[in-house]
């Protein structure tokens, strides 16, 4: 007989009811360190006081209207993104999907605006991640997303993530957009090579594309900058932000240069829920703590500390670990025992971490991470890798 809750996920033997900062409580009652925030989600950590007072303040108040009004804290989140980003406009969204959806729909509507229907194919990379509804899942087209779905929609081609050759050949006269995640989350804390975002933006701009950055991940402060496209000095034309911008509260967003929105004129697009004054009121309480540079600052410190404590823990255990990637505290551990049995192995030890593609295990803890919580989770991290050597993992 099929669950109430449909069976979709293969869900640990876990069922947390608390929350606060880094750490979760189960409901046995017992601690666990949380290093991968809800798959990079809970920026602040569970229950922020900020974050805590915005939802009660503004639950008391209003929760809904929709968006046949002015919503005046959409407004204020809009404000505080456009100006601590390359953007003019912002549309928002309950979830990364629907920001890569929307993103999808502008760049079409883009080149219909501008006398160029026929560009309307977009291209994408082998081993990205940008949501599950159909167009996402066509746009990456991989058997693991795909299967059983089909037919895929039509107008999207892949590439090898970081292969500048094979993007060059598949551009044509009707590639409307090129769409790449800065940092591969999904697909195991992939960077791309020196300088390829950059020849990226040069060969859109030579060939009259649109550039999408998806940094649902990898954005929200999590690599040490707001944005981690910032640390290639180059801007998108539109952005999908999710995750960390809500804190926990669902929350996405579509950002875009004046220019690359032109078509979306009113009834082009639209969301009932989507950027209501609740989750804009967290949104808000977010930007008004990750966008300052004190708080990036601290990222990029807690992360050094980090990464050289995994680096020690690699070199410790050369059968379980094979090697560190990724930015900021967006890191990944490239494993050599199997990387489900070290996420196992860290439930024994009450640390959480999240598997990837590649044989990785994701650590994406909340960004105010103190330097006692790192050195906590690399203790327990050695406890999960000394396990998985005894073969003890359950």
């Amino acid at each position: 007989m099929i669950s109430p809750v449909l069976p979709a996920y293969a869900r640990a033997p876990l069922s947390f009811v608390e929350g606060e900062g880094a750490w979760l409580v189960e409901e046995s009652g017992e601690r666990y360190l949380d290093l991968g925030a809800g798959i990079a989600v809970n920026a602040l950590g569970h229950a922020h006081p900020a974050l805590v007072k915005a939802v009660e303040e503004q639950a008391r108040r209003l929760w809904h209207t929709s968006n046949l009004y002015r919503v005046p804290n959409q407004e204020a989140l809009a404000e505080r993104l456009v100006e601590h980003s390359f953007a003019d406009t912002v549309f928002f969204t309950n979830s990364g999907t629907e920001s890569v959806e929307c993103a999808f729909k502008m760049a079409r509507r883009y080149f219909h605006v501008t006398g160029q229907p026929e560009r309307h194919r977009i291209i994408a990379f082998h081993g990205s991640f940008h949501g599950r509804s159909i167009a996402p899942i066509s746009a990456v087209n991989s058997p693991k997303l795909a299967e059983g779905f089909g037919p895929l929609l039509p107008g999207f081609d892949q590439a090898p993530y970081g292969d500048l050759d094979a993007v060059r050949a598949l551009v044509g006269p009707e590639t409307a957009a090129i769409i790449i995640e800065p940092i591969q989350g999904e697909g195991g804390i992939v960077t791309p090579p020196e300088g390829f975002l950059k020849a990226l933006r040069e060969l859109c701009d030579a060939n009259g594309l649109l550039l999408i950055f998806d940094e649902i991940q990898c954005g929200m402060g999590r690599t040490g900058k707001l944005f981690a496209h910032e640390w290639a000095g180059v801007t998108p034309d539109i952005m999908c932000v999710a995750k960390g911008i809500g804190g926990g509260f669902p929350l996405g967003a579509c950002l875009a240069t004046e220019e690359a929105a032109r078509g979306m004129t009113a009834g082009t697009h639209g969301s009932t829920y989507g950027g209501n004054p609740l989750a804009c009121a967290v949104g808000c309480a977010v930007m008004d703590i990750v966008a300052t540079p004190e708080f990036l600052d601290h990222v990029s410190r807690t992360a050094g500390r980090f990464r050289q404590g995994l680096e020690g823990l690699v070199a410790a255990h050369p059968d379980v670990f094979e090697s560190v990637r990724g930015e900021g505290l967006m890191l990944g551990v490239k494993c050599r025992a199997t990387n489900t049995d070290v996420v196992a192995a860290g439930y024994g030890a009450h640390v959480l971490v999240v598997p990837a593609a590649d044989n990785v295990i994701r650590i994406l803890p909340p960004l105010n991470l103190t330097d006692v919580e790192v050195d906590e989770g690399l203790r327990r991290l050695e406890s999960a890798a000394a396990a998985v050597e005894k073969g003890a993992t359950a």
